[in-house]
Formats: structure tokens, C-alpha cells, sequence
């Protein structure tokens, strides 16, 4: 069972981990060394068996890891053995492309409702949704039984799209909204600040030591 005590990096490099696998897996390969492992996944061997640690023993010593065992036990300790109901909010450019990537659907996540105030996106039909009124968000939310809510929107309105998705039960939320939200203890947000991003990359090019 997972820790209070595991670092979110170590949650996030086993995603990692887990892609590579499937890429390995999808390839042919059977089993595979930490060595190997870390080089594809660009960390070191030592911090590959530090991380699986957390939740077990895996691997056999002196030959490495089983892909497809080590794979699907990495996917049982992240919750990707089941498939997770999405609801977005906010269907403008970045909206609409997360809409149509395949990539959610491959990991487990399956978009069951999308959610806009423009009366112009409203009714617009993007794969196999159609977009619906932000007014109508809180009970078709509970309707669907969304588990994951994924905010798209301009920072004025996000807050008021993380209350609505609270209220109507979901627990867990990816903000792309440049503002830091508020929301009770139990619901989980993580962000996604491409700005921040953006500033770490512009350091990195003008840093004595990049040169």
C-alpha cells in the first residue's frame, strides 16, 4: 500500500518507468536491467530500485526486471488498472487537443464530458462528445460518476470550475490555469504552469554556466 511518506518525484518517475516499459514491452523485450532501465528513463539504477522500494520487492538479482511483470505492478500501484472517468472545462485550443489526443485513452482516461460558458463552443461536437453548458456541469458531472476533473480555462473563471467540480464530488483535479486555486484538504490539484516551465528553460539559456 502506498505511504503518505513517498515523494510525489518518486510517483512521478514511476509513470515514467511505466512508459518505458510499455515502449519495451510493445518491442518484444522480456526482461531488462536497472542499468538499461535507467538510461532509457534518464536516471540512475540505484534511484530506479530506491523508488520501486517504497511499495515492494521486484526483479531478480544479477538479471533485472520481467517487462510485463515489472509493468503491470508499476500500473496496480498507480491506479491504472481501471479506467478513469474525465470531465474538462474549458474547450478552446488547449481544450480541444486534449480532447482528441489518443494518449489519455492508451493510459486509462477516458473524457466523458467537456463543459464551456462561449455560447459559440457550446453544442460543438469534438470526437465523441458534445460540448455542454458550464450551468449544467455540477449534476451531469454526478451523472456520469467523473472521478478526474482537467481545467482548460482562462484564470478569472477557474476557481469558480473548481468549486463546481468539489460540488459535484471530484476529488482530483489537473489545473492548466496560470492561478493557484483553492480547494478542501481531501481534493488533490496538481498544476500544470507552462509559464513556470517557460521560466526555468529561460534560466537555463542565460545562466553563466550554459555557456
Amino acid at each position: 500500500m502506498k505511504s503518505v511518506n513517498i515523494p510525489d518525484i518518486a510517483i512521478t518517475r514511476l509513470s515514467l518507468y511505466a512508459r518505458n516499459l510499455a515502449l519495451l514491452d510493445q518491442k518484444g523485450v522480456e526482461m531488462v536491467s536497472s542499468a538499461r532501465l535507467a538510461d532509457i528513463c534518464g536516471v540512475n539504477p540505484a534511484q530506479i530500485r530506491k523508488d520501486l522500494a517504497y511499495f515492494g520487492e521486484f526483479g531478480t538479482r544479477g538479471l533485472g526486471y520481467y517487462v510485463k511483470e515489472l509493468l503491470y505492478e508499476i500500473r496496480n500501484i498507480l491506479g491504472l488498472e481501471k479506467k478513469w472517468h474525465l470531465a474538462l472545462v474549458g474547450v478552446g485550443g488547449l481544450g480541444a487537443a486534449l480532447l482528441r489526443d489518443a494518449e489519455f485513452v492508451n493510459h486509462g482516461y477516458i473524457f466523458v464530458g467537456a463543459f464551456e460558458k462561449d455560447p459559440k463552443r457550446i453544442g460543438m461536437r469534438i470526437g465523441d462528445l458534445t460540448v455542454q453548458s458550464f450551468k449544467t456541469m455540477t449534476p451531469l458531472v454526478r451523472e456520469k460518476r467523473v472521478e478526474l476533473g482537467v481545467i482548460a480555462v482562462s484564470s478569472p473563471w477557474a476557481q469558480e470550475a473548481v468549486d463546481r467540480l468539489v460540488e459535484a464530488g471530484v476529488n482530483g483535479i489537473l489545473n492548466f490555469a496560470p492561478v493557484q486555486l483553492q480547494c478542501p484538504h481531501d481534493v488533490h490539484i496538481e498544476n500544470v504552469d507552462w509559464g513556470l516551465k517557460l521560466d526555468v528553460l529561460s534560466y537555463k539559456l542565460t545562466a553563466p554556466t550554459s555557456r
